[in-house]
């Protein structure tokens, strides 16, 4: 199964230069816990509720203030598994999948591969 199988392809992405007040409410909003940044049509950052919890204010920083470097990410031809082994090992819950030219086309959740691998195995069965 590959990530492209599994992904969402419509994800919500803010510039670096969003209000941070915005970034929140959006996951908020969609009950996410990691939104992309993107910048000049490429992945730059990721908003994060870990990276949030650091931050005692919103009012005055952008997304830019708090997103989250090095930038883990995945690709859609990908395997899912190993995009889940991506994610235990980073301690994430959400990946932006990318274009090889860094351009965000969607995202994975790790609920997105153990559901689909839970719906395979019963289907098997």
């Amino acid at each position: 199964m590959k990530v492209k199988d599994v992904m969402h392809p419509d994800t919500a992405c803010f510039g670096p230069d969003t209000p941070l007040a915005q970034v929140v409410a959006k996951m908020r909003a969609d009950h996410v816990d990691a939104v992309p940044i993107s910048e000049y049509d490429r992945l730059v950052g990721v908003v994060t509720e870990r990276g949030l919890r650091d931050t005692a204010k919103t009012e005055g920083l952008t997304a830019r203030d708090v997103m989250s470097k090095p930038i883990v990410y995945c690709y859609p031809e990908e395997e899912a598994d190993d995009a889940r082994h991506i994610m235990e090992k980073h301690a994430v819950h959400r990946l932006p999948v990318v274009s090889h030219q860094k351009r965000i086309i969607g995202s994975l959740s790790f609920e997105d591969v153990a559901d689909k691998a839970g719906r395979e195995a019963r289907m098997r069965h």
